[in-house]
């Protein structure tokens, strides 16, 4: 997926989107980007255009195209009950890129990406190449045998040695390997994007 320049779409969404762009640099040029829109556009923005740039956020966020986020969207909605947007958040959340990306072992989720594709993830044993996999609980997963020698896992005990995992996710960095442990939970209050707003975006 071809995304552009990410500095210029992070303060355009208003969000820290990308890796490079959560240092607080980018954070004190949003907070002057901001302001200087405020003045110009002299008023609040519509329920569109709020919808419109959550949605933007969270696919910007999962290196998701448009047509892959519909489907994720579909899914949520056909889920039923209540609460779509936590069906919608552990749909994003259970990709195998995001796993590699959220335990430490890539440090972008386009790095995960690129590491699942590359065949260095096994699940059950098996090579998974697909980075939008999803992954569920009791899912034993490693790095492949083959590929622990590789310069993508240098170090890696000594790299995550400080990095705290999800809850519903465990790994064991000197043994290369991990377990899904439950179901991811969305906690609204943490959350950068509001996913109860981009439901109804397409629902609309």
């Amino acid at each position: 997926m071809k995304i552009g320049p990410r500095y210029k779409i992070a303060k355009r969404l208003g969000a820290q989107v990308f890796d490079k762009t959560q240092t607080q640099k980018f954070q004190l040029s949003l907070a002057r980007t901001e302001a200087k829109r405020g003045k110009r556009r002299g008023g609040a923005r519509s329920d569109y255009a709020k919808q419109f740039l959550e949605k933007q956020k969270v696919r910007m966020t999962y290196g998701l195209t448009e047509r892959q986020f519909r489907n994720y969207i579909k899914a949520a909605v056909s889920h039923g009950g209540e609460d779509q947007a936590a069906a919608l958040f552990a749909l994003l959340e259970r990709r195998l890129d995001n796993v590699v990306y959220r335990l430490g072992l890539a440090s972008s989720r386009r790095g995960a990406r690129q590491m699942v594709s590359h065949g260095h993830i096994v699940i059950g044993g098996r090579k998974v190449t697909i980075p939008s996999y999803q992954v569920s609980p009791g899912d034993v997963f490693a790095i492949r045998e083959g590929s622990k020698k590789s310069s993508l896992f240098e170090g890696l005990p000594e790299r995550l040695k400080d990095m705290k995992a999800p809850s519903w996710l465990a790994f064991d960095p000197e043994k290369a390997e991990g377990k899904v442990q439950g179901a991811p939970r969305m906690d609204a209050a943490v959350q950068p994007f509001d996913l109860p707003q981009v439901l109804q975006f397409y629902t609309r």
